[in-house]
């Protein structure tokens, strides 16, 4: 699939933080609807992330039937760097 571009993305903060050795999950609320994903993948050795922290979420529809998910969700810091995703 292709990235989402850095326009289309959207500000959003992280609520809720979970880290253990090899994984963040993150739970992040978007700043205007309050709408709020899980991104439980986030490598813990590449990111250091806080509740409170800023990030940008891109969503995109995906192509085909998949259990009832429509959308591809991104996550991405403040280096434009993609750190997750996950289907909605």
């Amino acid at each position: 699939m292709s990235e989402i571009n850095e326009s289309d993305r959207f500000e959003c903060v992280v609520i809720n933080v979970i880290k253990n050795l090899n994984w963040i999950g993150a739970t992040v609320e978007d700043v205007h609807s309050g709408g709020r994903v899980y991104f439980g993948k986030i490598k813990s050795d590449q990111n250091d992330i806080n509740i409170g922290d800023t990030l940008f979420m891109g969503a995109k529809p995906i192509p085909y039937d998949l259990e009832e998910k429509e959308m591809e969700v991104s996550l991405y810091n403040d280096d434009n760097e993609k750190i997750d995703w996950t289907l909605i």
